[in-house]
């Protein structure tokens, strides 16, 4: 009998395999070459719950992409499929244009109670077509609208979605067509510095672009930054240049564009990642998350900047009913259960557990995020040399040297203007990181999909590993994440020949950089 059983099961399991292989050689064949996570990600997903994924050849993993954030509640979170169930039962429309019905009445009513306070009391909303990328060419189009003026600024190293305009705001447009500014951040500072003095020389190169009538950059239609960067490699922005930036905007009359696609929704450990900072934008674009995991994206904004005509934007898939319900029951699920209050706690002692990670392998060169939006960034330790260092740190080296100073201090330099001279500070010596290692976050990325656990990369070279789980992870999900995580990064680093393996570099004299988004340790 047991020998039937098992034969039986043998059968089962090469017939679930033949079909997993047989849908990815099919896929590869007839899908676009555009296709991205399908490459790195060889599953077949035919069941999901919470955090788990069942894929067609019987494997099961821990999934911490989570629908690049969409998913705050996991995987057919029994509110979400609740509500998209009455709505199917009720016999209600699913596709309604931009016609009032109670669903999108109910959806609206509960988005503006989580609105930060400034903002809801006079805010109206957009409906966009359906995904985050056609929010922020809606934002774009009320900005210029509104103002007038036809300029947009982002910053380094941002993310904003692949059609034309939101494409253009991003770090990684070909045809710029965006004036670009220093976002600031610890590890690879744009000038060579973190903290508060970095993110304080980020702010004033900001003011100078905006104030100076020969910047080459004219005064904007609108400001887009993400509280949190998370394609540019989970880079938390200070709170302190949060509000700086919020007040540039603000005495110049150039509305400040929030892209909270990724971070809303409880997923930084607040409901809105500006909450942190107390910012009150102009305007949010939001998505992912607030279809509750259906397709569903709005923009939203203060009244007076409601100029635009009757049609001058619209979609049509605007009016998703399902997905509206769902998310409806997301926003109403996350903010009775103080599901974001939650994110900040558990993030807090995962972050804690990375660092000690980090403190184990030299191959991690920072450990970084806010709430459940968490990244490691995979460094080679043994390339550290000048040249791989970040050209303001070497910018920085070399005003040192040229001014025949090795260490910080004052320094005999032409004053501005006069010609004559005057006694200056240096900045501090440039500290020196080792080069992003891509090949070794590969690496452990394809060792935690061996050990079912599904993480995604990003970041610059895309050398960052980054977990987004569910905002319901329990502690035991958590501590299951992190053992399989430890365990792949311990196997990439050990697999590297000639390398130090998993053993802290004799040239690591600190440990790795754990600012907090406020520039304090």
């Amino acid at each position: 009998m047991t020998v039937t059983e098992s034969a039986h099961e043998r059968c089962a399991s090469d017939d679930a395999r033949l079909l997993h292989d047989g849908i990815l050689r099919r896929q590869s064949a007839r899908e676009s070459a555009a296709r991205t996570y399908a490459r790195v990600l060889p599953i077949v997903p035919v069941r999901a719950r919470g955090l788990t994924i069942e894929a067609a050849d019987g494997r099961r993993y821990l999934d911490c992409l989570s629908g690049a954030g969409t998913l705050a509640l996991g995987h057919n979170h029994p509110v979400v499929l609740e509500a998209v169930r009455r709505v199917l039962d009720s016999g209600a429309p699913l596709h309604a244009l931009d016609l009032a019905t109670p669903v999108k009445d109910a959806f609206v009513t509960e988005l503006f109670r989580t609105l930060p306070a400034g903002l809801a009391d006079r805010a109206r909303v957009q409906f966009c077509g359906p995904a985050g990328t056609d929010a922020v060419e809606a934002a774009f189009k009320l900005v210029r609208t509104a103002t007038g003026r036809g300029g947009i600024m982002a910053f380094t190293g941002a993310y904003h979605g692949m059609t034309e305009a939101a494409l253009a705001a991003s770090g990684h447009a070909r045809d710029v067509r965006v004036a670009r500014l220093p976002y600031p951040q610890d590890y690879r500072g744009p000038f060579g510095l973190g903290g508060s003095r970095g993110a304080e020389l980020a702010a004033r190169w900001t003011e100078s672009v905006l104030d100076d009538p020969q910047s080459g950059v004219p005064l904007p239609a609108g400001m887009i930054l993400e509280p949190v960067q998370g394609e540019g490699g989970v880079i938390p922005a200070p709170d302190a240049w949060m509000r700086r930036i919020r007040q540039l905007t603000e005495e110049r009359s150039v509305p400040l564009i929030a892209d909270e696609i990724q971070t809303g929704v409880g997923r930084t450990g607040a409901f809105w990642a500006v909450d942190h900072s107390g910012v009150t934008p102009d305007v949010m674009v939001l998505s992912k998350a607030i279809g509750g995991s259906l397709p569903l994206a709005v923009v939203v904004y203060r009244d007076d900047l409601d100029v635009w005509e009757p049609g001058a934007h619209a979609g049509t898939f605007r009016g998703n009913q399902l997905a509206m319900a769902a998310g409806t029951a997301t926003l109403a699920h996350v903010r009775e259960n103080r599901l974001a209050e939650r994110a900040a706690v558990l993030g807090s002692r995962m972050l804690s557990r990375l660092r000690e990670l980090a403190g184990r392998h030299a191959c991690v060169g920072d450990v970084r995020g806010r709430g459940l939006m968490l990244g490691l960034e995979l460094v080679d330790p043994e390339a550290e040399s000048e040249a791989a260092m970040e050209p303001g740190e070497r910018a920085a080296v070399a005003a040192q040297r040229g001014s025949g100073v090795a260490t910080a201090g004052p320094a005999e330099v032409p004053a501005a203007g006069d010609g004559t001279r005057g006694s200056v500070a240096l900045p501090e010596p440039a500290v020196r990181r080792p080069p992003a290692a891509p090949g070794i976050a590969a690496a452990v990325q394809r060792e935690c999909l061996r050990r079912g656990l599904i993480v995604e990369l990003g970041g610059r070279h895309g050398s960052v590993v980054r977990l987004l789980p569910p905002l319901t992870l329990t502690d035991e999900q958590a501590a299951a994440v992190l053992d399989r995580l430890s365990d792949a990064v311990e196997a990439a680093a050990r697999s590297r020949p000639g390398r130090a393996g998993g053993q802290v570099h004799p040239l690591r004299r600190r440990p790795p950089s754990t600012t907090g988004p406020d520039g304090t340790g």
